[in-house]
């Protein structure tokens, strides 16, 4: 559905040139959820606006729904959907009224635009809604018509700019439902998205993007695997690289680093038997940890060795 070979975007700035997106190499199949995970100026947005024919690549080449990015970018504008961060809906019109205009647009009788509209309010729960001003929804009901919107002229690929970016947990949750739903319908979906549990939950296959580049590609639980073993996270202040020294020496931690806080995370085989094992050693040794936890592999701890830093930290500090 979507195939792209050393996709590039550069800005022109008076600072000189920005590379946004350094070269994307993707494949997307049929009917899954395909997601773009990383954090606020990764180039995740840039790629799908070029993806959508919003903005020119600089290079590179593309086909989105079996149509050439550069030759008929006319032909994937009609069998595709958007949903962009912002939305689009006009806070005057009811959702009912809006989406009717949509579906006329892309060459819907009115009939038929009627009848499109109903069973979408009807498909995201809207129809309570569905003859107020849009400026009376809530943040979740908003979303949802965005993607009501987006899907009005029955789209082979959707494309989602970070769909539940400001809702909160239960519109996160209820959002996520209505994606699989249509995933369930044959669609395909795109989505970029800087939340580690929205991939993990949603997507069949993602890629993580980093200052232009993927850095790792997958489903989750493959990515998840490649990860070496248990995390074991030690807090023992200014005694880290003493502690980091010791268990590097140990046969069954696979790797080990330190953190500016003052802990050490090791990756080790079978947790629940290493957890035991260090905690012996580090009071043979005369160290007594501040804290000690155990966790399984998560899509941050992916992002963390191929990056360096957390997905979790950037995201909180932007």
């Amino acid at each position: 559905m979507i195939r792209t070979r050393n996709l590039q975007k550069t800005f022109r700035a008076r600072s000189g040139a920005v590379e946004a997106v350094r070269g994307i190499d993707l494949e997307v199949g049929a009917g899954q959820i395909f997601g773009f995970l990383g954090p606020n100026g990764a180039g995740k947005t840039t790629t799908l606006r070029m993806l959508t024919t919003l903005i020119t690549p600089s290079s590179g080449e593309a086909s989105v729904a079996g149509v050439d990015l550069l030759k008929q970018p006319r032909l994937i504008r009609e069998r595709i959907g958007y949903v962009a961060q912002g939305g689009g809906s006009d806070p005057q019109e009811s959702g009912r009224r809006e989406l009717v205009i949509q579906a006329r647009l892309y060459g819907l009788s009115k009939a038929e635009a009627e009848t499109r509209a109903k069973h979408l309010l009807a498909l995201l729960d809207l129809e309570a809604a569905a003859d107020r001003k849009t400026d009376t929804y809530s943040g979740g009901m908003r979303r949802r018509l965005d993607i009501a919107l987006g899907i009005i002229h029955k789209p082979r690929l959707l494309f989602l700019d970070e769909p539940t970016t400001g809702l909160d947990p239960q519109a996160r949750a209820r959002l996520w439902d209505e994606i699989r739903k249509l995933r369930g319908e044959g669609m395909t979906i795109f989505m970029t998205t800087h939340y580690l549990e929205e991939a993990d939950a949603l997507c069949d296959r993602l890629a993580i993007i980093d200052h232009g580049r993927i850095v790792a590609e997958g489903t989750p639980d493959a990515l998840k695997r490649e990860v070496a073993g248990d995390l074991v996270t030690l807090g023992v202040g200014d005694k880290a690289d003493a502690v980091l020294a010791l268990a590097r020496q140990q046969p069954f931690v696979r790797e080990a680093s330190s953190t500016e806080e003052g802990a050490v995370r090791l990756y080790v085989e079978h947790g629940e038997a290493a957890v035991p094992q260090l905690l012996r050693l580090l009071d043979g040794a005369g160290f007594a940890p501040e804290t000690i936890a155990m966790s399984r592999p998560s899509l941050d701890d992916v992002f963390l060795r191929k990056t360096g830093r957390s997905l979790r930290e950037d995201t909180a500090a932007a």
